[in-house]
């Protein structure tokens, strides 16, 4: 019994010795392990942080690029919605300028309208005649408003009645009107100052100057240049006193018994859009001088 009492403390003190080494090794292998572990994380995370990175920077780029496609997209849309509204506000403004204008040249027809002394008849020149394309043009009245060959045509241009030319033919809702400048065209015409008188014709061209014959020779002192020419009366077509220009040049040769004048004309053929037909035996018969069918223009404005 005594005996076992030593053997019994050597047990003990081994198995505290075992348990002391294995413990000793349990706590490093736990050591190396967590140390083993940390690093593989470390290192794991630093790669999946690398290709986080990566992968956010590709996803990123793609969505922005993604996005300004769209964007840009958009913006085409965008501006050609407001190219397109630019467009309509410009257009419009443009017709409503046009309006504007138009309403003021057809006040100044009424009120020239309005101080006619003859019945006359206000119309539109809508086209020239195909066959004589030059020397001639349409206006928008015809027989049904009164319309008739010889009618004398006058225009207000420049502050004032210029004579433009004579009705030839007449239709139903038409008629074709002669101007000055052709060469069929004769008027009486009178000097207004030195009161010579003479037949005003036609040289076949708008940019040409009227040619005022048949004015006797020794009355060449008389005449002025800049000299104001109007219709005689003589001829039963024209009515006396409408202006047709102003004396520019004289012409005259040493074996001919008159003497010629170009007369400049005070109509500007290129800017003619309204006229008046007159009657020229309104005014003695003691008729009124109101427009006779006054256009649509005209009670529009």
């Amino acid at each position: 019994m005594v005996g076992d009492i030593p053997r019994q403390r050597r047990r003990i003190n081994l198995d505290a010795y075992v348990f002391a080494v294995l413990t000793l090794i349990s706590f490093s292998v736990l050591l190396f392990s967590t140390r083993s572990f940390m690093e593989f994380r470390d290192m794991g995370l630093s790669m999946y942080s690398g290709l986080r990175g990566s992968i956010y920077g590709v996803s990123s780029f793609v969505s922005r690029t993604v996005l300004s496609i769209r964007e840009l997209a958009t913006l085409k849309e965008e501006y050609a919605e407001l190219t397109e509204r630019m467009a309509r506000y410009e257009q419009l403004e443009r017709n409503a300028a046009d309006i504007r204008r138009e309403n003021s040249r057809l006040k100044e027809q009424l009120g020239f309208s309005q101080g006619l002394v003859y019945r006359h008849t206000a119309a539109e020149i809508i086209g020239h005649d195909p066959d004589n394309l030059f020397s001639s043009f349409v206006i928008n009245k015809g027989k049904k408003h009164g319309i008739a060959s010889n009618m004398p045509v006058v225009a207000y241009q420049n502050g004032g009645e210029t004579l433009v030319g004579k009705v030839v033919q007449t239709a139903q809702l038409e008629s074709l009107v002669m101007p000055l400048y052709d060469p069929g065209s004769f008027v009486s015409s009178r000097l207004s100052e030195s009161r010579l008188e003479g037949i005003v014709e036609g040289q076949g061209s708008p940019e040409l100057p009227l040619l005022m014959r048949f004015t006797r020779r020794r009355s060449r002192g008389e005449i002025s240049i800049g000299e104001p020419v109007v219709t005689s009366g003589l001829g039963g077509v024209y009515p006396a006193g409408i202006n047709l220009g102003r004396v520019g040049r004289i012409l005259y040769q040493d074996n001919n018994t008159s003497i010629e004048i170009e007369v400049e004309s005070s109509a500007d053929f290129s800017r003619l859009e309204y006229v008046f037909v007159i009657d020229s035996f309104s005014a003695a018969s003691g008729e009124t001088s109101q427009p006779e069918n006054p256009p649509e223009e005209e009670q529009g404005s």
